[in-house]
């Protein structure tokens, strides 16, 4: 039986969930065929409304093999799972033949660990905690959260916390679940038969299509023990995240109460001479923290090397104790010495990675107002550990909105691992940190477009009459072409600012004066404020990062995107100005690669959010004059969508006038139409 045309499974897919077939999902899906039968990667970028999902899921099943979807928001996961997996596999059944499988697949700690929650928590008093299973009718948050995760857990099929609805804290959670290094393990625990984690385990080594996020992606590349089934075929959506997330995961951290927490935890199961000595350590680390300052640490100074690697010894020691020794009065002893060990290991891991500090590792401070102190260490690249462990040995698909920045795909194919070497130029961004090989995997990029017509649905207008922004959130000429613009809009404005002292400053000069609600990110969950954001046409809602990317509000609620400055990472960032200067070590432009490739990537998602439909009409509007006039300025228009470029202020508004007038006779004419009867 001659396999079925590619065309014939689209289309079939696309009736199936109500949707039209466009050119550039055609593209996509074609593109992504040819690189699954090739063994070859792809970067595609493909717009908002073009159907990317269809776009992999069809030849992702057609190829018969398995294969993981990695995404960054457990929104697309569930449209996956949900919705479109389930219609695309029925839609496909009878030309294939089959019925594909599919499952979901998170960290351990995403799920409901029942030997945790019927067996108890292992406490320290010092958390003040309590056993609300004891009470009668516990009156605390923590108390009635973990009565109702008790009687959530007779109900659940999946043990997820996504399906929890309403959510609980997360220290709430913490007690009820378990890391990987935790676990007892399903031979050895009481409940494994009944473990929701395990069960989710097993359901993907039978699956066709595991659905899985970035995070758990990125621990299978960097730990030893894989956590997903093997597979052929990896397609990572929303990639344009998946190098912060695989930074994230790689990211270790010391703070003086973490190390305090897995010390009580230990001492209590070990010999009194190793639990001095563990004791000691982690007071000398702590009067070392109280002193840090924020900053980079390009060399670990010889008191914190000391500190460090009398913590590591001693934790060493500990888990070495810990495994050795038993205490049958401790109630649940496994379960507590599991614990011990993972936050030891955990301590001494860390410790010994900021000793040694290598070369290709960042080393830095932070002081939290409430928090105090932490010592962090990060990968001054993840584009080798990319290369070698993610790319080495099947094929790869990485698809997003925004992966083509300054006109190429080259910026976001050197921070993967994928670019060729090359020399730099002023204007073309390189890998952050590392040096290129010649010897990288076969890739292509595809720009499969979008089907909207940027150029008549939207406005970039560059304000390049204002002074350029300095290191003070409050600039008054900004500020006034802000309230004239959303003056001009009537309302219907997302404002996505550099920091949250900017957006404050912002909306306490709106609400003094215009009469058009401005509502604040911080001040209700980002959830509500979006929902009174889209129901409400005048209303407007400022706030900072998570907005640039995680707001989709079509129609004529959201007709002004206005970005108050380019969004550089800042000066003092660690990370950032350590891979900038690797880059500038290697002979490459330190600037373009890192802090413009950083800005570029956020313009092209903050101003995403205008056109979310063919219908949709409006301005982005960049109050920073460096957009018009710095070099680096066309390579940051040309990470954007191609819409009409301008700096004429007055002709904005008059356009933002035009289309709130068409917008609210619109608005009019359907609160006339009388109901039917």
């Amino acid at each position: 039986m001659s396999k079925p045309a590619l065309t014939d499974l689209l289309h079939a897919a696309v009736t199936a969930v109500g949707g039209t077939e466009r050119p550039g999902q055609v593209a996509m899906a074609e593109a992504v065929e040819e690189a699954v039968g090739s063994g070859t990667h792809l970067l595609i970028q493909a717009g908002t409304g073009t159907g990317k999902s269809l776009g992999y899921l069809v030849p992702a099943l057609a190829h018969g093999e398995p294969v993981v979807i990695a995404t960054a928001t457990l929104a697309l996961q569930r449209q996956l799972v949900e919705r479109d997996l389930p219609r695309t596999v029925e839609a496909l059944h009878p030309l294939l033949r089959r019925r594909a499988a599919f499952a979901m697949l998170k960290g351990r700690s995403n799920y409901l660990c029942l030997h945790r929650l019927h067996e108890g928590v292992p406490q320290e008093e010092e958390d003040g905690l309590f056993d609300p299973f004891e009470a009668a009718a516990p009156t605390s948050r923590l108390g009635k959260d973990l009565l109702r995760l008790r009687d959530w857990s007779g109900e659940t099929d999946t043990g997820d916390r996504d399906d929890l609805r309403p959510g609980v804290s997360d220290r709430a959670w913490s007690q009820v679940s378990v890391s990987s290094r935790e676990c007892l393990g399903a031979s050895k625990c009481a409940y494994g038969a009944e473990c929701f984690a395990e069960a989710a385990r097993e359901r993907a080594k039978l699956a066709e299509v595991i659905v899985t996020n970035h995070a758990l992606l990125a621990i299978d590349a960097i730990e030893d023990a894989p956590v997903l089934p093997p597979h052929e075929v990896l397609i990572v959506d929303e990639g344009h995240e998946l190098v912060s997330r695989v930074t994230g995961v790689a990211t270790g951290e010391l703070t003086p109460a973490g190390v305090n927490r897995a010390v009580r935890r230990a001492a209590k199961l070990i010999d009194e001479k190793t639990a001095d000595r563990l004791q000691t350590a982690a007071e000398s680390f702590e009067r070392l923290m109280e002193l840090a300052l924020p900053g980079r640490l390009e060399v670990v100074p010889d008191d914190l090397g000391h500190a460090l690697m009398a913590l590591r010894d001693a934790t060493r020691a500990s888990v070495t104790a810990l495994g050795n020794t038993r205490d049958k009065s401790v109630q649940d002893e496994d379960a507590v010495r599991k614990q011990a060990l993972a936050s030891m290991e955990n301590v001494h891991d860390v410790a010994e990675r900021v000793a040694e500090a290598s070369e290709f590792d960042v080393i830095w401070y932070e002081r939290h107002d409430r928090y105090g102190a932490s010592l962090r260490v990060a990968p001054l690249s993840v584009s080798g550990l990319l290369r070698e462990r993610l790319f080495a040995d099947r094929s790869v698909v990485l698809t997003s909105a925004t992966l083509k920045l300054g006109g190429d795909f080259n910026g976001v194919g050197a921070s993967l691992g994928l670019a060729p070497e090359r020399v730099l130029s002023d204007d073309s961004p390189g890998g952050e940190g590392e040096p290129q090989r010649q010897e990288t995997p076969r890739w292509r990029g595809l720009d499969a477009g979008s089907p909207f017509d940027y150029r008549k649905q939207g406005i970039l207008y560059v304000a390049g009459h204002l002074a350029p922004p300095g290191r003070e959130p409050s600039r008054r000429d900004m500020l006034d072409e802000l309230a004239d613009l959303v003056g001009a809009a009537g309302g219907r404005t997302l404002g996505l600012f550099s920091s949250m002292r900017a957006a404050q400053t912002a909306a306490e000069d709106l609400r003094g004066r215009l009469d058009v609600p401005v509502l604040l990110q911080g001040e209700e969950t980002l959830g509500e404020l979006i929902r009174r954001f889209a129901e409400d046409a005048e209303t407007c809602l400022f706030g900072t990062l998570s907005l640039w990317q995680g707001v989709d509000v079509p129609g004529a609620n959201c007709q002004l995107v206005v970005m108050d400055r380019i969004p550089f990472p800042r000066p003092d960032d660690p990370l950032m100005s350590a891979r900038q200067k690797a880059v500038e070590e290697h002979g490459g432009n330190g600037f373009m690669a890192v802090a413009a490739t950083h800005a570029a990537l956020l313009m092209a998602q903050g101003s995403g959010r205008l056109v979310r439909d063919s219908a949709d009409r409006g301005v982005v509007a960049v109050l920073d004059p460096r957009l018009e006039r710095a070099r680096y300025g066309g390579f940051l228009r040309a990470s954007m969508p191609d819409f009409w470029y301008t700096t004429d202020g007055a002709q904005v508004r008059r356009s933002l006038a035009a289309i709130d007038a068409t917008a609210k006779a619109e608005a009019k004419a359907v609160a006339d139409v009388p109901a039917e009867a």
